[in-house]
């Protein structure tokens, strides 16, 4: 049995009342074997609700596993993260994958096929993603024709965006990178999303990443809310226990909540 690394184990530094007793669908499988976990949705009869799909950027099995000993989805983090969701009125999406843009696209694709037996509401969609992770979550909010439901918004925490510096480090450290080439000028006008940064994040280049595309993407007059953490270090979610970081968990579910029209 593989040993769990402590950062595996760590939850966010954040409750809600009912977090631990929201119904959870186990290994609901969507592409080849993949499963994924579904948190707070309702049974037959329940009023569909939003998602949020918490995403992974890098690959299970070259990544997470051997890094953390298991699946991004079987992380405190992912699992804590998705209780919070879940208890503030939406439903959330935790997956195992292998390949990470090409999974997600097929997850996603699954939510809109699946909805009304899963008991939620596909067009109210949303991406939750941080650090290595935001490449491949911003991949999903470029506008696309090939039919498929996009994200009404996105949650960037602190995590790289764009830029040659982002291409270098995704392939030393091996997350996907499927905004390569492009910049906040691509995203669409209307679409809302969240920027959480760490202020003493010390992860090389990324501050650097994160504040071009916020300078961006507010020279493109996006409807972009930036929450700065002054004082939070990378994983500031699990690793600072304090009100600040609690402020900005809190926010995050708020947008959420907000744009998806949660209950």
């Amino acid at each position: 049995m593989t040993q769990r690394h402590e950062m595996s184990l760590k939850p966010v530094v954040y409750r809600l009342p009912g977090m631990d007793d929201v119904p959870v669908r186990e290994g609901i499988l969507y592409r080849d074997g993949l499963g994924f976990d579904l948190y707070g949705a309702g049974g037959p009869g329940a009023a569909a609700r939003p998602v949020v799909v918490i995403v992974s950027g890098y690959s299970d099995a070259t990544f997470f596993e051997p890094r953390f000993g298991c699946k991004l989805k079987d992380m405190a983090m992912a699992s804590s993260w998705a209780r919070l969701m879940a208890a503030s009125g939406m439903a959330a999406v935790t997956y195992a994958n292998r390949e990470p843009v090409g999974d997600l696209d097929a997850l996603l694709a699954h939510l809109a096929a699946h909805a009304g037996e899963l008991g939620i509401d596909a067009t109210r969609l949303g991406v939750w993603s941080c650090s290595g992770n935001v490449p491949t979550a911003v991949g999903t909010l470029f506008a696309r024709d090939d039919g498929r439901v996009a994200p009404r918004c996105g949650v960037l925490a602190y995590g790289y965006v764009f830029g040659e510096a982002v291409a270098q480090v995704a392939k030393f450290i091996g997350f996907a990178n499927p905004t390569a080439g492009r910049s906040a000028a691509d995203l669409p006008r209307e679409l809302p999303i969240f920027v959480a940064r760490a202020g003493r994040d010390a992860t090389p280049g990324l501050n650097a990443s994160l504040d071009a595309f916020v300078a961006e993407a507010l020279a493109q007059n996006l409807p972009l809310t930036l929450a700065n953490h002054a004082t939070g270090p990378h994983s500031f979610d699990l690793l600072d226990d304090s009100e600040a970081s609690r402020e900005v968990i809190g926010q995050i579910l708020a947008f959420l909540r907000f744009h998806l029209g949660a209950a």
